[in-house]
């Protein structure tokens, strides 16, 4: 209906100016004197303006953008460059430019805004920046410019719309991490291993004097009988120590910071040396097999740069349904913003069959855990679950000496 209209519009808007032009001459000769005539030839200039303008084509008006880069990462500011360029001199009493972004960048905090109203008058070639201060995190599209011109009266008004895309992608803001996988659990709490090493258990090299921290079933009980003095196994060193990460992507008002953390993981595990892989349940199952280097490392960025909040399962039920658990002989490092009971017993469960498991709850800065957490972390650790809990702005403590 409204493109229906369109048309029929301008041709009513433009009758009506030939309307008031001719009702003003008739004004003047009809009731004469200096005031009419004066009123007719005043309007006059505007009208003869607004019926040029009426004939003038902004499709011969060239909008271009320009951006610096097409790669950043979560925070930083954006500065785009808006030129406009025309092929005439005929005066514009005003343009209004907007640039047409998703609905991400327009919610976005901005000093200059990315619709202006800007007067070019005889100006061919006019320019103007806008910033967005704070880029938020994934792939963003521009979709064009929408250009709007008129006369003073706003009888004649043009409007045209260039679709002239750009797409920008976000990573996910990370921050430099030290990763040591992490050991056996001690009574004191948790450590992270500083070595770049990871024990084979199922290759006894040698015994060694026992030492605090060794499980019960190292202890070689022969050695023991023979020395009088608790003896361990010494068990071959591997050089790698491949790590599988799961992230929860239920909506959570903490999903960027589980986001950034994962990142930071990464990122943190692969500058380590070891082989690194990642799954996500969103609106779509991801998987990523183990993999290293940096072409692995820019795989899992662009994938967490476009990742949303959308999973319809939960976090324990993703751990329960999925098969590719089995598959693995890995460490798994779990990162979720929401502890529950049935969380924990299903890490617990797989913990039996795979190993210790790590759980990562991603907090506020300034948010304390609640005394059910505090509860459940208890209980974990009596399953056997590690549990960390990481405070957004302090990602560095998730491997620090102790956690408690």
């Amino acid at each position: 209906m409204r493109k229906w209209w369109s048309p029929f519009k301008k041709v009513w808007k433009f009758i009506v100016l030939l309307f008031l032009i001719l009702l003003t001459f008739s004004y003047g000769m009809f009731q004469g004197g200096f005031v009419s005539w004066f009123l007719f030839y005043s309007f006059l200039p505007f009208a003869l303006y607004s019926f040029a303008f009426s004939f003038y084509p902004l499709k011969g008006i060239e909008v271009s953008r320009h951006i610096e880069k097409f790669n950043y990462n979560a925070g930083e500011p954006l500065r785009v460059k808006v030129t406009v360029k025309r092929r005439s001199f005929f005066p514009l009493f005003y343009l209004i430019i907007a640039d047409q972004l998703d609905d991400n960048l327009i919610n976005a905090q901005q000093k200059e805004r990315a619709k202006v109203l800007i007067l070019p008058g005889f100006k061919k070639e006019i320019s103007f920046d806008y910033v967005i201060d704070k880029l938020p995190r994934g792939e963003h599209l521009f979709k064009g410019f929408t250009l709007k011109a008129g006369d003073l009266f706003g009888l004649i008004e043009k409007e045209i719309s260039y679709p002239i895309e750009n797409k920008l992608i976000v990573y996910p803001f990370f921050t430099d991490l030290l990763y040591r996988p992490f050991e056996n659990p001690f009574d004191q709490g948790m450590t992270a291993s500083r070595e770049r090493v990871q024990r084979d258990t199922s290759m006894a090299v040698g015994i060694r004097d026992y030492q605090p921290g060794d499980r019960f079933s190292w202890i070689n009980w022969k050695a023991t009988a023979k020395r009088n003095e608790v003896m361990t196994k010494e068990f071959e060193q591997r050089q790698s120590h491949d790590v599988f990460i799961v992230m929860d992507c239920v909506p959570d008002k903490h999903f960027e910071a589980i986001v950034s953390f994962t990142a930071s993981m990464q990122r943190a595990v692969l500058k380590k040396g070891a082989s690194t892989g990642l799954l996500t349940v969103s609106e779509e199952r991801s998987f990523f097999p183990l993999g290293g280097g940096e072409k692995q490392q820019q795989l899992l960025l662009f994938h967490l740069a476009k990742v949303k909040a959308k999973g319809s399962s939960s976090f324990d039920k993703v751990i329960e349904t999925e098969g590719m658990f089995v598959q693995q002989t890995v460490s798994f490092l779990l990162v979720t913003g929401q502890l529950t009971k049935r969380l924990i017993e299903k890490a617990s469960f797989l913990g039996q069959r795979k190993g210790k498991i790590t759980l990562f709850v991603i907090k506020g800065e300034r948010e304390s855990p609640t005394s059910a957490e505090l509860s459940l972390i208890t209980m974990a650790n009596a399953r056997g679950v590690r549990v960390i809990m990481v405070h957004e702005g302090n990602f560095a403590a998730a491997f620090s000496e102790v956690n408690f």
